[in-house]
């Protein structure tokens, strides 16, 4: 297989600690970061990651090459090319190459890895960090639960790992929230990426009566259309795509986690730890976007509520990483 590659240019920047971006000393070296994307940089998640790297790239904070679609045969492969290449930082995943991943790791102690990941960091080099947009999700819940008329809330996932449980779990602890008597459905396809087989999902738990989808894969929200209910998105904003369907989304922001990484790559430091904390809505790595004018007047005043005290650190959406039935 050949792996896809783009480069961009890139211009001496750092990361102050307030989070502004300053001209880096001279004679600084810069920071060279590769991303290897395990789906085509269109999936959801992988366009989150591709996204941040590419505006980094455009604020001349980082130099940013990438591999797309590459399989888990070829992933070591991947690490070890961009290994030798000389790169400082590369992005990825490793969820389904966990021990080839980190022993690669360790063969190239010079080089920072930043891996989404189900396990710890490791070593100096080896960060981790989890996909945490559950307090988001949790919102988005609160908002679904006065519109169901069926009280019947159905969500499709992926696969399920910790990452995808928490938000699933976090969803429907935000319907439970305001609706207690609240019935949920789950389906998980098996892959992270087949919009298809969402879909399937999607209309399999529509037909057992659920009327609000929660789209942690990308393809439910064309079943919630094809059937005429409403849905939730993940990640990334679908209400521009499904106007008329998607009246809320989980939004992921993978900026902040991104420049903490860089920031300590540029200064020399480990990057050996776990990055998830910089998910969290307080610092801006995690929202709900939602149509005003497609939800419940009174639904939004609670969710407001809710929404302020996660942000002031007064409360805090549980995290359950449970495989949800």
């Amino acid at each position: 297989m050949r792996l896809k590659r783009r480069s961009f240019l890139q211009a001496t920047a750092a990361i102050t600690a307030t989070g502004l971006y300053a001209p880096a000393a001279i004679g600084q070296a810069k920071v060279k970061v590769a991303g290897i994307h395990a789906s085509p940089v269109e999936n959801a998640w992988n366009s989150r990651l591709h996204g941040a790297l590419l505006e980094a790239a455009d604020e001349g904070a980082i130099d940013y090459v990438f591999s797309e679609g590459v399989s888990g045969t070829d992933y070591g492969r991947a690490m070890r090319e961009y290994g030798e290449q000389g790169v400082d930082l590369i992005v990825g995943e490793s969820y389904a190459v966990e021990q080839e991943a980190r022993e690669i790791a360790a063969d190239y102690p010079n080089v920072g890895y930043l891996m989404g990941s189900s396990g710890g960091p490791m070593g100096d080099n080896f960060g981790t960090f989890g996909t945490w947009n559950h307090e988001a999700a949790y919102l988005a819940g609160m908002l679904a639960a006065p519109m169901s008329k069926s009280g019947i809330f159905g969500a499709v996932g992926a696969i399920p790992i910790p990452e995808v449980n928490m938000l699933i779990n976090g969803y429907r602890a935000g319907v439970t929230a305001v609706r207690p008597d609240a019935e949920h459905l789950v389906g998980f396809i098996g892959t992270f990426f087949d919009p298809p087989k969402a879909r399937e999902a999607g209309l399999a738990q529509i037909d057992a009566g659920a009327d609000i989808l929660f789209g942690e894969r990308i393809g439910t929200a064309d079943a919630a259309k094809e059937r005429g209910i409403m849905a939730i998105g993940s990640l990334i904003d679908y209400t521009p795509r499904y106007p008329e369907t998607v009246f809320a989304n989980a939004m992921w922001y993978f900026k902040p986690l991104l420049m903490a990484a860089v920031a300590d790559t540029q200064a020399g430091d480990p990057t050996g730890r776990d990055y998830t904390p910089y998910n969290l809505m307080k610092e801006g790595g995690n929202d709900i976007k939602y149509s005003e004018s497609m939800v419940p007047a009174e639904a939004i005043g609670a969710m407001e509520e809710a929404r302020a005290a996660i942000k002031a650190g007064t409360f805090e959406v549980p995290v359950n990483m449970e495989e949800p039935t």
